[in-house]
């Protein structure tokens, strides 16, 4: 349900009826209720399961790809994760009480995963050790923020930069 209600969110929004995101996982309108009461315990679910994929993916990427790229890989994830969250932008910001918590459980998940990717990268000297990851994620999320008549794709770029930015230059074969 939780994949299906991520699916029909990105479509038609959070207000989009039950019965499309029932549909969707083939479920009854009953059974959605009984696990979610209240459509903001649905969207947080929505929201709290998009930041475990993106935390849980650390690990798999450190163990497949070299420092920097498990961290860049890391990055664009996030970035994604950002991008298809913007429609529950308006929700998460509602003052709804069952959304107090995200923050802290926002940070409490993905710093330590980019803390993880972020110290493996320094250690191999691959990129700079003057950020830290709280620090990096902070200043993702101001990159990641709608920029009026441009999309995701926009951030993405821009994020591009960063990453290179983080990136520690070569060493210079002699000569100026």
């Amino acid at each position: 349900m939780i994949e299906a209600a991520h699916t029909v969110f990105a479509t038609s929004g959070v207000d989009a009826p039950a019965k499309e995101i029932t549909d969707l996982a083939g479920v009854g309108v009953g059974t959605l209720y009984r696990h979610f009461p209240h459509r903001s315990d649905l969207v947080k679910a929505v929201v709290e399961s998009g930041i475990d994929a993106v935390a849980d993916a650390g690990p798999a990427l450190s163990a497949a790809h070299e420092p920097a790229e498990a961290l860049t890989r890391w990055i664009q994830r996030f970035t994604e994760l950002l991008a298809t969250k913007r429609g529950l932008a308006s929700a998460l910001h509602s003052g709804d009480p069952a959304f107090a918590e995200l923050p802290d459980y926002f940070l409490r998940r993905l710093v330590p995963a980019l803390a993880a990717l972020l110290d493996d990268a320094v250690a191999d000297s691959t990129v700079r050790d003057d950020i830290g990851a709280e620090e990096l994620l902070h200043t993702l999320i101001q990159l990641c923020q709608p920029v009026p008549g441009h999309g995701p794709e926009h951030n993405q770029r821009v994020v591009g930069v960063l990453v290179d930015g983080l990136r520690r230059p070569a060493a210079s074969s002699g000569g100026s």
